[in-house]
């Protein structure tokens, strides 16, 4: 692709990706490897794996890259991300979650250890400068924090700098206490471009003008959005102090009223932090005109679901819908080519366009 973008690192003089970013089917094909083979995303918890010696398969970004992996938890408790792709032929070899001391591949018997050694195959005696390193599996990078994983295919910065952000506001929570709430999770199929539905989620200039239940209870005035290198976070803060953080002393916002903590991580990934518990959505393309949102829900006090921030938040996500496909459909017009961002609220979607561009070269 000979088409290069730029985003002005002033906001104030800045314009908006061009519509093309949104309608090129060659640039969407280009983002798999230049953006999402090279970041991280959530992949589940330790509870995946509760015991040692287990496995459990799983299709890092199913319907977009597709790639085959799989979760180990050997003998000694270290969990490993594996490709879950056999080096002799290329079949998968774990097809099921489970106990197990050592890998099989089901068609022609190659071994693994629960590391991804290569262990040993059948009729290779007299296969010579066997075997090599390239038998082993790949090992992907597991950055396990407080009990949620994280890999990366091919990380090009070190996940810890996204932790390090996230300790710092929301590390005191028992987060090992929180639970999967599965009755709570949802997928939602939404009809436009992976990045206008990330564009919406990191402003909050639009909630006024389509969230009326949720400005209700935001301080809009004092909406906040703070940017990091790979991560940025929005800060909600209540507008009648009901339903509040309990901050410890000695916390960067003891002292205030906090509904909300609202956390982006490159390029797809949200984990919103409420006094209930904790929202993750996962925005998984599907192709340049469909999107997969995946809420998952981890609570911590059940009394504090149904108010606050946190509440309504299917009413909120089907109120982003219909604005973000009205955009999609908007952008498809020959008349509309970029926009510019306001200084004050869309900081969030200026620091998002300039990591596409910097990714896309």
């Amino acid at each position: 692709m000979n088409q290069r973008f730029f985003i002005h690192p002033d906001i104030k003089k800045a314009e908006t990706l061009p519509a093309t970013f949104y309608r090129d089917p060659n640039i969407f094909e280009e983002i798999k490897e230049k953006i999402f083979v090279k970041t991280w995303q959530w992949i589940g918890d330790e509870n995946l794996i509760p015991l040692s010696e287990s496995v459990f398969p799983m299709t890092f970004l199913e319907n977009y890259l597709n790639e085959p992996i799989f979760l180990s938890r050997d003998k000694d408790d270290e969990i490993r991300c594996l490709t879950n792709v056999c080096t002799h032929r290329g079949s998968i070899i774990v097809q099921h979650p489970g106990k197990t001391k050592n890998l099989a591949c089901m068609y022609h018997g190659r071994r693994f250890e629960l590391d991804g050694s290569f262990k040993r195959m059948p009729e290779f005696s007299e296969a010579e400068n066997f075997p090599r390193p390239c038998e082993n599996l790949r090992h992907f990078p597991v950055f396990n924090w407080k009990k949620f994983l994280f890999t990366s295919l091919d990380p090009v910065f070190d996940f810890s700098t996204i932790t390090d952000r996230l300790n710092e506001r929301v590390g005191f929570l028992p987060l090992h206490e929180f639970k999967l709430d599965k009755s709570r999770g949802k997928d939602y199929l939404i009809n436009c471009h992976w990045a206008l539905y990330c564009d919406n989620y990191l402003e909050g200039f639009h909630i006024p003008f389509v969230h009326a239940d949720l400005n209700n209870v935001l301080d809009y005035g004092n909406y906040k959005t703070e940017i990091y290198d790979h991560c940025n976070l929005q800060i909600g803060y209540s507008d009648d102090g009901q339903e509040i953080f309990d901050l410890p002393e000695g916390h960067i916002d003891f002292g205030k009223k906090v509904a909300a903590y609202y956390y982006w991580i490159f390029p797809n990934l949200m984990l919103n932090f409420y006094p209930w518990g904790l929202s993750i959505n996962i925005v998984k393309p599907i192709n340049l005109n469909k999107t997969k949102v995946s809420f998952i829900s981890y609570v911590y006090d059940e009394s504090k679901l149904d108010s606050g921030a946190g509440a309504l938040l299917d009413k909120v996500e089907r109120e982003d819908e219909f604005v973000v496909e009205g955009v999609h459909k908007g952008l498809k017009s020959r008349f509309y080519q970029a926009g510019r961002f306001s200084p004050t609220r869309e900081k969030g979607v200026h620091h998002f366009h300039s990591l596409l561009a910097k990714y896309l070269g």
